[in-house]
């Protein structure tokens, strides 16, 4: 099954896709390792916030997901 992952704004862009699956279990440093190097680094930035079944986690380092989770990656909000 797997772990899916959802890409919002310009980190949907960088993946080339808003969403992908990748295997379980995943950590924070698996899931660094398993991406594209630009999108690895721009994930990376303090403002990246992470969400993992729809919970933002306080601390991304701390990403423990296994089979059928979901995480969001969510870019800094602009607004106008």
């Amino acid at each position: 099954m797997g772990v899916k992952l959802v890409f919002l704004g310009k980190l949907a862009d960088l993946a080339g896709a808003p969403e992908m699956e990748v295997d379980a279990p995943l950590d924070w440093g698996s899931l660094v390792e398993g991406l594209d190097a630009d999108l690895a680094e721009a994930i990376e930035g303090d403002k990246v916030r992470l969400a993992l079944n729809g919970t933002v986690l306080a601390d991304k380092h701390t990403l423990d997901a296994g089979d059928g989770d979901e995480v969001a990656l969510l870019p800094p909000v602009s607004g106008g």
